[in-house]
Parts: C-alpha cells; sequence; structure tokens
C-alpha cells in the first residue's frame, strides 16, 4: 500500500506543535472522569482479569453498542481495534481483485487504498463543493457495473462535515437492492449532528446487508481504548470478518472493552458534553471566518467536529506550513486527501480550541 498521507503527517507534527486546530476527534476524558460516572466500576475494573477476551467482543460491550442501533442485535455486532482494522478487513473479505468499488470522495485514505492494494477498481465519487458537498446520486447510478461489490460512504462526513438527508439515505439503500452491491457505511461521527432532527438511520438497520462502522474515537473521545465495530445483519458476511479477524487482532484489550461499555452506559450525557464544545466553538468560527473573508471561503458543516474551508490563495499547503511555523497551529491541507483540493481541515471538538484560533487569527492580523 502507498504511504498513509495523513496519518504520517501527524506523525511528524501532532506531538510537537503547541496547537492542534485539525483534530478530528472529541475531548477525551481521563480513567478516573469516567469512574466518577459509576464509582462502583473502580472495584470491578481493579479486579479484572487480563486474560484473552472473546473474539467477536465481550457480551457486555455487544450488548451496549447494539443499543445505539434499532434493528441489531448483540449477536451482530463484530469489536475491532478501532475503526481502521474494520476498514481493513472488510476490504479483505468482500474484495477481490479486478472488482469494482466506489468510495465517497474525499476521503479517508484507506477507505480507498485498502480497496486498491487487493486489486479492485476504485472510483471515487465526488461530493460537490457548491452543493454544499453533496454527492450526485446519478453519477453514482451510472459508475456501476456488473463487477461493483461495494459503495463506500462516509456520514457525516471526514473532512466536509456534510449530511444527506433521508430521502438520499434511502435512494441509495435502494440502489444497493437493485444492483446488488453493498453499502459499507462510515457512521464514526454519528450523534453529533449539530442538531439531533438531522440526525439518520444508521445504514444497518435501514438495509439488510449494509454495514455500519462506529468507534469510540469520535463521537465520544475515547481514541486511546482503540475500540471500534461492525454493526450488519448481513450474516454471511458477518461470518467471514469474524473469521478474518483471527488473522489480525484476535481479540481487543480487556481493559479497553470494559471503559468502552462503561462509556456506552453513560453516553448520552458524554455525546451532550462534546456537541456543547462542538456547537459553542462553531460559533467562534462563524466570527473568524466573517473577519476574514478575502482569505477563505467557509460553508457551515451540518454534522461532527471537522470542517473544510476553501483557502483562496495560490496554495493550501504552504499555508498551513507557514501557520504551523510561525504560528505554531497545525492545519491539515486537502491535498493529504487527494492532489488539488484547495481547502484544509479544521478540527473543533476540544475545550482547547479558542486557544487556538485566537493564535491564528493573530497571525492572520499581523500579515494583513
Amino acid at each position: 500500500m502507498k504511504p498513509f498521507r495523513l496519518e504520517r503527517y501527524f506523525a511528524k507534527h501532532e506531538f510537537t506543535a503547541p496547537h492542534l486546530l485539525c483534530c478530528s476527534d472529541c475531548e477525551t476524558f481521563s480513567v478516573e472522569e469516567l469512574f466518577r460516572l459509576e464509582p462502583e466500576a473502580r472495584d470491578r475494573f481493579a479486579s479484572l482479569r487480563l486474560g484473552y477476551t472473546e473474539s467477536l467482543g465481550s457480551p457486555e460491550l455487544r450488548e451496549q453498542i447494539a443499543s445505539l442501533y434499532r434493528q441489531i442485535g448483540p449477536e451482530q455486532i463484530l469489536v475491532h481495534a478501532g475503526a481502521e482494522e474494520a476498514i481493513f478487513n472488510f476490504m479483505h473479505v468482500c474484495l477481490e481483485p479486478g472488482d469494482h468499488v466506489v468510495v465517497h470522495s474525499p476521503y479517508y485514505q484507506s477507505l480507498g487504498e485498502v480497496a486498491r492494494s487487493i486489486g479492485a477498481e476504485v472510483t471515487e465519487w465526488e461530493g460537490d463543493r457548491n452543493k454544499g458537498w453533496q454527492p450526485d446520486l446519478s453519477f453514482l447510478e451510472k459508475a456501476l457495473n456488473a463487477r461493483t461489490r461495494a459503495v463506500v460512504v462516509n456520514f457525516p462526513h471526514n473532512p466536509t462535515g456534510f449530511l444527506p438527508d433521508a430521502d438520499f439515505l434511502s435512494e441509495l439503500s435502494r440502489l444497493s437492492e437493485v444492483h446488488g452491491f453493498v453499502v459499507f457505511c462510515d457512521e464514526v461521527y454519528r450523534g453529533l449532528e449539530h442538531s439531533p432532527a438531522d440526525r439518520l438511520p444508521a445504514f444497518s438497520d435501514l438495509n439488510h446487508r449494509g454495514i455500519s462502522l462506529g468507534v469510540m474515537s469520535k463521537t465520544y473521545g475515547l481514541a486511546g481504548l482503540r475500540i471500534g465495530w461492525i454493526a450488519t445483519r448481513n450474516r454471511d458476511l458477518y461470518q467471514k470478518l469474524s473469521a478474518f479477524k483471527d488473522y489480525t487482532t484476535i481479540c481487543s484489550s480487556a481493559p479497553s472493552e470494559f471503559l468502552a461499555a462503561l462509556a456506552l452506559r453513560h453516553r448520552k450525557w458524554i455525546v451532550e458534553r462534546n456537541r456543547g464544545i462542538i456547537v459553542s466553538n462553531l460559533d467562534r468560527l462563524d466570527v473568524f471566518f466573517a473577519a476574514h473573508t478575502g482569505r477563505f471561503e467557509w460553508q457551515r458543516p451540518k454534522a461532527g467536529p471537522i470542517a473544510f474551508p476553501r483557502y483562496l490563495g495560490e496554495s493550501v499547503d504552504e499555508f498551513c506550513e507557514n501557520v504551523r511555523r510561525h504560528a505554531g497551529v497545525l492545519l491539515l491541507p486537502g491535498t493529504l486527501y487527494r492532489e488539488g483540493l484547495d481547502g484544509f481541515r479544521i478540527g473543533f471538538g476540544r475545550k482547547d480550541f479558542p486557544e487556538g484560533l485566537a493564535r491564528l487569527d493573530r497571525y492572520l492580523r499581523s500579515r494583513a
């Protein structure tokens, strides 16, 4: 596989830049803070046995994850090491050389690169910036062929914050039924709709063959647990994924599964806290971009802790490098998603966001 451009960028800068304004996750918690949600859990955690866990995920954790869905039971949840393992395993189970995949673009690189490494043909289904980054369903229908095995989508979308309406999702499900492809729906930001009324049904609830991807990293701010999952009613695919996982992680960390289940029991409070941080910081971004209209084109996202403003200068790579070097602020140039993208990812899901945004504002004003 080709180097993962975004992850190599973070490996170089994430732990050295003073201000991170491009993070895709939400404010995290300490273990102590999680125990305050359920004080009796401390003693249970201290007595936790550190042997192997169940390959499918602990029953307690799968029960909590299943409660996020309407049509999914614990037996239809398969726990993975973060979202990345689930993506990798799905691609290897679903695809063979010569197969065709359509991927919602721009996209997190593994959603397309793993398929290419297998030998599949990848068609990028580009969102339209002029239509709020919505991809065109008619383009998808024309792109399908007899070798199309999967369509990969990401709602809410990274990096644009795009969220379709329910009619869009229903039509995608209908096309899946008519043409026989599987929909792999990356839903790692589900629950962070800025207006809860915009929340979509999980695709695994909507479509009996589709897959929903979830993770503790984004909506819940618990990336260090490395717990992700797939939810699906597609029994054949589920069994193949379960068997393939024997060649990757086999099973998850017992402490991580315990803490993930604890957090999910209190998910309403966690999500509302993170959503409150996001909405407050999003208001700050409205003010910021209104003050810098000559430099940027701003589209307010509908969901999630990230947005993808357009840089109106000559080089977004040069802009991001100068901001990092001279202001100590890390932004993510759009070229890490695809060459030629003139936007940059800005993340606003953390409490220290105002400080970093103020630093960026001062830097820009000093060069006005």
